[in-house]
């Protein structure tokens, strides 16, 4: 049986500069990449604040859910990778205000350092339907 496997790029991005997809739709899931806090003109804001990294993020996540046809209400799991966990508090405030009634699974995990130098970095897994 073949697969049917559909690479979506979000038009308010900018275009991936590695290989890889925004999102890619396979079997019903979407699988959205890592995003980190990149405007929509490829500056790293990685010197701004932790909650405006956050915030860009955030953004970016809608932005492939859009891509893609969806909403956070298809969400079911989330990946949180946070350079200092001292920021876990602040960013749990901005996630449940951006997430809503919805709660999907989550992991939060402190790492070491990230691409750019971000404070954090969101990859997410969604259904379609």
């Amino acid at each position: 049986m073949s697969q049917v496997i559909q690479y979506i790029n979000a038009p308010t991005l900018i275009p991936p500069r590695g290989h890889y997809s925004h999102c890619v739709n396979s079997n019903g899931f979407v699988f959205i990449s890592g995003q980190l806090p990149i405007d929509s003109t490829g500056q790293a804001k990685t010197k701004d604040p932790f909650k405006t990294q956050t915030e860009l993020v955030l953004q970016n996540i809608d932005a492939c859910l859009s891509a893609a046809n969806i909403t956070k209400a298809n969400l079911v799991q989330v990946r949180v990778y946070i350079a200092d966990m001292n920021d876990w508090q602040e960013f749990n405030q901005i996630y449940a205000a951006w997430i809503g009634d919805f709660r999907p699974a989550r992991a939060v995990a402190g790492v070491a350092e990230l691409h750019f130098n971000a404070a954090l970095e969101i990859e997410a897994t969604a259904v379609l339907g």
